[in-house]
Parts: C-alpha cells; sequence; structure tokens
C-alpha cells in the first residue's frame, strides 16, 4: 500500500468515509469505549455474516466515534493491552471465534482524535461462529442467525469461496497510478472497445470488468484480475511478479544443459501475443515452398500450442504461491505445467465441461478471444495433433501440478506400444464428442497407415480394450460396430 504516511493516510479516509453514513449499518458499527470482549466477539460474528448478505468484502468497527453525531471523539480502548481470562484479546476472539478469520485492530491516529478500527472480512463459506452459534445484524440489532430463518436462508445461499481475482493485488492507488501499472491500450484492442481518451472514463472501463475496485478518499484498488491480465510490468505488483509465464530451452530430450531462458514481464493478456510470437521463433520449425513461396512450418501446430498455453494460464492455482506457469522446449516435446493438480480427471478433459478455480479470469479471457469458447480447446487440440499426424498429448497431475505434454514429430513405427494405446484412446474420444465411433478404418486414417497395417490397429485397439481405456459399441458386429471411450 506504500509508505507508513500513506497508510496512515487511507486510514483517516476510511474513517471519514464510514462517518459519512447516515447510520450505522449492518456492516460498520460505531462506539466510543465499550470493550467487552464478550460483545466485540458477537459483534465480529455479526458484522462477518451481515457483510456477506450485503456484498460488502469488510465489515468494520470504530471505536472513538460517536454514535449520534459521528463526531470523532477519541477513545482510550487499546487493542493491544486488553485482555480477557488471563489472555491477550485478539488471542482469545480467535480461539472463540470459527471458522478462523483474519479480523484486525489498527489504531488510527485521526487529527481530530484517536480512533481503533477493526477490519472483520466478510464470511465465506460457512457462517462465523462465537462460541459455535452464528449471530447476526439486523438494523442496530445483533441476534442470533437461527432465530431468523428467513436471513439464515438467505445467508447459506449467498455464502462462497474468496475469489482470489477479486483479491487487491495493489491498494489506495490514484487514478494515475492506476493509468501508469495497467495498459490500457492493451484492454482496449483486446476488448474490442473504442479507445478514450479521458483517464476517468478509463478507470469506469476497468471497473466494470472488475480490474479495479474504488478505495477509499477518491482512490483505487487495483485488484489481482486487473494487475495479472494487464500489468505494464508485473514486478511492480510485489508477489505476483512470482506467476510470470517462463520459458526455459533445452538442448537435447533432458533438462541438463539450458540453451535459454525467458521470463514474462507484462499481465497475461497484454504478454499473450508476444509470449506465442516468442514461442513462435524459439519451437523448431521447417521450410517449405507453396507456389513459389516460402512457408514456415512449425514442428507443432499452432492452434495447439496457443490453447495449451491458455489453459495453463487460466487454471493454474493462484494460492499457490512462488510458482507460476512454465513452458520447456526440449528437442522432441514441449512441456507445459502450471500450478494446481487439475479440478477434473485428466483422461476427462475433452468431454467434460471445464472447471476453472478463475472465473473471472477465464471469461475474460474467452471473451477477449484469447482461448476457446468453453469445453472446445482440448478438442482443438487433439484435432490438430491428430491432423499432423504426431504422437497424442500426456495430460498428467504430477504432484500439486498439471501438465500437458506436445511431442514432436515421430513416424508410426517409431511411437511406442503406450503411445499408439493412447493415440488410440483420444480418437476414440475425438470421435465421440463428435457424435460418431472409432473404427479400425478412422484409427488408420488417424495414424496414417494403409489398409496393410489393418491387423496392427486391431492389436492396438485390443491393448486399449484390455487396458479399459475404450470398449464396443452396445450393438457391436464386426461390420457395423465401432469403438466408444469406456466412460461412454
Amino acid at each position: 500500500m506504500g509508505d507508513s504516511k500513506e497508510t496512515t493516510d487511507r486510514l483517516i479516509a476510511l474513517v471519514d468515509e464510514l462517518r459519512q453514513l447516515s447510520a450505522e449499518t449492518e456492516w460498520v458499527e460505531f462506539k466510543r469505549d465499550n470493550a467487552d470482549p464478550d460483545r466485540i466477539a458477537r459483534t465480529i460474528s455479526s458484522l462477518a455474516n451481515a457483510a456477506r448478505l450485503a456484498n460488502q468484502p469488510v465489515a468494520y468497527v470504530l471505536w472513538g466515534i460517536d454514535n449520534s453525531s459521528h463526531n470523532v471523539v477519541g477513545t482510550a480502548f487499546d487493542p493491544v493491552s486488553a485482555k480477557h481470562s488471563a489472555q491477550p484479546l485478539k488471542l482469545w476472539l480467535s480461539q472463540v471465534l470459527r471458522p478462523d478469520l483474519n479480523f484486525d485492530f489498527t489504531v488510527v491516529p485521526h487529527p481530530s482524535g484517536r480512533v481503533v478500527v477493526l477490519h472483520i472480512p466478510a464470511a465465506s463459506l460457512v457462517p462465523v461462529k462465537y462460541n459455535n452459534i452464528a449471530y447476526i445484524r439486523i438494523a442496530e440489532a445483533t441476534v442470533k442467525v437461527g432465530d431468523h430463518p428467513q436471513r439464515e436462508a438467505a445467508l447459506l445461499a449467498s455464502l462462497r469461496p474468496i475469489a482470489w481475482e477479486s483479491g487487491v493485488a495493489l491498494g489506495y492507488v490514484t487514478e494515475s497510478a492506476v493509468l501508469e501499472l495497467l495498459d490500457s491500450a492493451a484492454y482496449f484492442v483486446l476488448t474490442t472497445q473504442r479507445p478514450s481518451s479521458d483517464p476517468k472514463a478509463v478507470l469506469e472501463y476497468f471497473a466494470q470488468d472488475k480490474l479495479i475496485a474504488r478505495d477509499v478518499g477518491g482512490r483505487w484498488n487495483i485488484l489481482n484480475l486487473g494487475a495479472i491480465l494487464f500489468a505494464k510490468h508485473l514486478d511492480s505488483f510485489g508477489p505476483l511478479a512470482r506467476k510470470a509465464t517462463r520459458v526455459v530451452q533445452y538442448k537435447g530430450v533432458s533438462r541438463t544443459a539450458t540453451i535459454r531462458e525467458q521470463k514474462g514481464g507484462r499481465g497475461y493478456a497484454a504478454g499473450f501475443s508476444g509470449l506465442l510470437q516468442y514461442l513462435e521463433t524459439t519451437l523448431p520449425s521447417s521450410e517449405r515452398v507453396e507456389k513459389g513461396i516460402k512457408e514456415r512450418q512449425s514442428a507443432y501446430p499452432d492452434i495447439a500450442v496457443r490453447e495449451l498455453v491458455a489453459n495453463a494460464l487460466i487454471h493454474q492455482d493462484m494460492t499457490i504461491t512462488g510458482a507460476g506457469p512454465m513452458i520447456e522446449i526440449f528437442s522432441d516435446r514441449i512441456e507445459i505445467t502450471n500450478p494446481g493438480k487439475p479440478l477434473i480427471e485428466p483422461n476427462r478433459f475433452m468431454d467434460l465441461p471445464p472447471r476453472s478455480r478463475n472465473e473471472g479470469l477465464a471469461s475474460l479471457m474467452r471473451r477477449m478471444g484469447v482461448c476457446e469458447e468453453r469445453g472446445s480447446g482440448i478438442d482443438k487440440v487433439v484435432s490438430e495433433v491428430e491432423m499432423a499426424q504426431l504422437p497424442p498429448p500426456s495430460f498428467l497431475a504430477p504432484e500439486d501440478n498439471t501438465q500437458a505434454i506436445l511431442y514432436g514429430p515421430r513416424s508410426f513405427k517409431d511411437m511406442s506400444s503406450e503411445l499408439r494405446i493412447r493415440a488410440c484412446y483420444w480418437h476414440a474420444v475425438l470421435r465421440f464428442v463428435q457424435g460418431e465411433g472409432m473404427t479400425n478404418a478412422t484409427l488408420r486414417e488417424r495414424f496414417g497407415v494403409d489398409d496393410s497395417k489393418a491387423s496392427q490397429i486391431s492389436r492396438i485397439i485390443n491393448q486399449a480394450e484390455e487396458a479399459k481405456l475404450i470398449r464396443q459399441s452396445d450393438e457391436w458386429s464386426p461390420r457395423t460396430g465401432f469403438y466408444l471411450p469406456i466412460w461412454a
């Protein structure tokens, strides 16, 4: 948030903004000196739950404010020295409140008197309880949630996980600083909107897409979504710099010798085309002459690379700190890895609707055309790989990561038995999602082999059946039968 003076200025602005409320709300309470621990605990429970119902990310208790006039009158309450049951107040509160809540007391040196602010995060996933009882605020009264069934039902319906995208990457930022830190030119190009020369209008566009949110004192918070997508320099956002995409090129098929390593510096959306251009110049390729014109032909389908890179950016677990997407280029393959276990079984990536930890990020990336519409990306990867007659991709879940591997050109005779069986499975899946079945003939076409190899293809199909990857269609006959994925 900046230096200590800036922090103090923001806290004073926060106090003054809350004082402008016409009355206490269900997520703000004013006090003079009342510091009864039992009452504070009930208040934390009630305001945390009420803030969730009011769609407020944080609730506040302010000591040193007159409840009627909202004037600053100062307070003698000291949350540091306060105790209950021979324990520091904050420690005692953390023991009697469930689930564990990251509340915080802050002393604010307001020009008109000493103020203490208690920041209370809104309830997430489950109601906040004090001694196993959930409370809620109705008007200025603190009541048990269980005594108000309609409120309880509404609260339970509103509870949801805290979305990483809505977290604050950089807070209390001036209007000009927002425009210096985020790439508005890339934003307007990618969202196909007419650029605006009015700074305030640009900020409103950003706010509408939840890239930034208003803070107090006329300033703004740059949210994680805005920073990770449109940062001009991710290094400006502290820990988010570790989420930059790394590209490492190795000599040969192992990691023993590195040729070069490149770390991305821009947000994912602002830097996506540059990343693809870098990969295009780094990945192995060949030249072919078409009608007298030389054309570059990559060893890997461009669409497949694009989709897998986009998936790694979108579906990673952003809460895993210190790790970001990595693209490793070997002489015979590309490995694309992102932090976080997949939310669905890798063998079902193509047919099941994708589940994303980062719905806001995924939605905006799709809208900007950075990735395919929901559920069609892996289809294109497998289809492009088949058309190029490459070995099938691998989708793995090593440790706390998700990994996709694209293999370079390899003839049918040079493919291992494991690769041939996996190719058979993904071909059956692709045919199934296209509303068709797999046959010996379609698999021969996929491998690019002629009719003389029909018996070899039959052996691959039998091996895939034994591995319980595919099955015969329900009404099977040697003439009209076909094969389906085992789960179909």
